[in-house]
């Protein structure tokens, strides 16, 4: 089967899936290249309330497929551009790892605001073993993700550690049984595209630190109508019909 990222929208949720069996799912520099466009697309489709980042079959993605280089390539700055891209998409972004999620694959998935994994799951940032320098950007979105201590004990040893420790490290929100994790996922995806929008993408730039728009999600907060209709949803007993979007 070819290396691609698949993509589906169903129910306000976007679904991409990292394709490429043949090497667990690892990301050719087409992916990478691929994945900011692809982001792009789906940001701005009114449809899309939450986006969750799969693997094709019984692995999240094992990293970069190296043989996929060309020599104009450089690996760090193709992974680093659809991290970054991912980190910025303006809806909840989750996870969904099963089997290895290594190198690139811990990228991506830290770039995620939240991390469901099925029990077995393993974790590694792994540049250690090639000599190579992870980037900055990464290493501090892994560092606030974990801790400096966790973020050093994969850095520096570049082993891997189960799903177990992952969750105990932060890495993860959630750990299901095994069979169970697309359909926790899709519950929770569910949740997240009935919550107003409003207040997610604004906790979301909150949360990342942005201290530049305090003032404007001040204005969006009192010109929407959320408030009110929340409030007059919880008072009426159901359910709420938000109607704020980016």
């Amino acid at each position: 089967m070819d290396a691609t990222l698949l993509h589906t929208v169903s129910d306000g949720v976007a679904t991409v899936v990292v394709s490429h069996p043949a090497k667990r799912n690892a990301m050719t520099a087409a992916m990478w290249r691929a994945l900011p466009g692809l982001l792009d697309g789906l940001a701005c489709d009114p449809a899309v309330r939450v986006l969750v980042l799969t693997g094709a079959g019984p692995t999240f993605c094992a990293g970069a497929d190296i043989s996929s280089l060309t020599g104009d390539d450089d690996p760090r700055a193709l992974a680093v551009a659809a991290e970054e891209a991912l980190a910025a998409f303006p809806k909840p972004t989750l996870a969904a790892i099963r089997g290895f999620c290594v190198g690139g694959g811990s990228q991506l998935a830290a770039a995620c605001d939240l991390r469901f994994a099925e029990e077995g799951a393993s974790f590694g940032v792994t540049p250690a073993k090639l000599g190579v320098v992870y980037p900055a950007s990464s290493t501090r979105r892994l560092a606030s993700l974990v801790g400096p201590a966790w973020a050093k004990y994969l850095l520096y040893s570049a082993e891997l550690i189960g799903a177990q420790q992952a969750l105990r490290a932060g890495f993860l929100n959630e750990l299901v049984p095994v069979g169970r994790l697309d359909g926790r996922v899709a519950e929770f995806a569910a949740v997240l595209a009935a919550r107003s929008q409003l207040t997610q993408a604004a906790a979301k730039e909150f949360a990342d630190g942005r201290t530049d728009r305090d003032g404007y999600w001040e204005e969006q907060a009192a010109g929407s109508g959320d408030t009110a209709e929340g409030v007059a949803a919880f008072l009426e007993r159901r359910a709420p019909r938000f109607t704020w979007t980016p």
